[in-house]
């Protein structure tokens, strides 16, 4: 059966569960969230996960693999285990803004396989970019993090079936939330291809029309393949953009 997720940034435990209870409202079936660890706010991922468990029965938190020292246990286990987390999405991580914040010289592909070792029923998902190396490249990486232990992959957004398409055809067999966001300035495009070197179709426009097309297509495109979908909302109220879709 086909998953769909949305992605919370969680800004503070009030706006979070504002956000959980419009969620739960207008689309009733929605099943999962999954939130990014992002240090300019205070409320960590996994804190976060553990108050979206009250809304909804799954919660994804990010993990950033610089953030954990190599020699120590993984300390988080307990607070899975009471807040019901049985899945983690392992990301690298940007570099702190703040020297306090200590970081480690530790790749995804190797908290990969050390959270399997110390928690193999813990469901771990390692993230692909399908723009930021070649192809060949990154299809390599994918594959070696799932070499590692990870079960499945986080995509970075598309924006044109037609690379789900090729991507889909070369990852057949694993299992992939594959990830889309909306686009709703040129400003916000500048971004995607220069910062993520991200690939937009010709017909492309940053409209909330055309960000509501595509959302639809891409849903019919997942379910039609019993997949999984996480939407990402950005700059944009997840009712305007999803409503009536999910």
């Amino acid at each position: 059966m086909s998953h769909v997720s949305v992605e919370l940034v969680p800004r503070s435990i009030e706006s979070l569960e504002s956000d959980l209870r419009a969620l739960r409202q207008q689309f009733p079936t929605l099943d999962t969230v999954n939130i990014p660890d992002l240090l300019r706010f205070p409320l960590r991922s996994w804190d976060a996960c553990r108050v979206a468990r009250r809304f909804v029965p799954h919660a994804i938190p990010h993990l950033r693999a610089m953030d954990f020292p190599p020699e120590k246990p993984f300390p988080l286990l307990d607070l899975f285990t009471e807040a019901g987390i049985d899945s983690v999405l392992v990301v690298a991580g940007d570099p702190p803004q703040s020297p306090a914040h200590p970081v480690y010289p530790v790749r995804p592909i190797e908290w990969i396989r050390r959270l399997k070792s110390e928690a193999p029923d813990l469901r771990v998902y390692a993230a692909f970019d399908p723009y930021r190396a070649g192809m060949h490249a990154e299809l390599e990486s994918a594959r070696a993090k799932l070499d590692a232990g990870a079960d499945g992959l986080f995509s970075q957004p598309f924006f044109d079936v037609r690379l789900l398409d090729v991507w889909a055809e070369l990852l057949a067999g694993y299992s992939v939330w594959w990830g889309f966001s909306p686009v709703l300035s040129a400003a916000t495009r500048r971004y995607w291809e220069t910062k993520n070197q991200a690939v937009f179709p010709a017909g492309f426009a940053p409209t909330l029309d055309w960000n509501r097309r595509f959302a639809g297509e891409a849903l019919r495109w997942v379910r039609e393949r019993d997949a999984d979908a996480y939407f990402m909302p950005i700059r944009v109220g997840v009712v305007d953009w999803l409503g009536g879709l999910l």
